[in-house]
């Protein structure tokens, strides 16, 4: 299955997973985006601590009503 995402939500790591946890008890399974990792195993320096939570399309007004 193909389906798109949408961002649902950026913030530190904590959050994120504080987030993703509460859309899991909710059956809901995101897709976390840390760039700063992505450029870490690179080789390229990444200041930013920050990550994005994506959902489903299909899940996102749902996902939004639990936030």
């Amino acid at each position: 299955m193909n389906e798109s995402f949408s961002l649902l939500f950026s913030g530190s790591i904590v959050d994120v997973q504080s987030v993703k946890a509460i859309l899991e008890e909710n059956d809901i399974y995101p897709i976390i985006k840390d760039e700063s990792e992505s450029a870490r195993l690179a080789g390229f320096g990444a200041p930013s601590m920050m990550q994005q939570l994506f959902v489903p399309k299909s899940e996102l007004e749902k996902a939004k009503k639990l936030l």
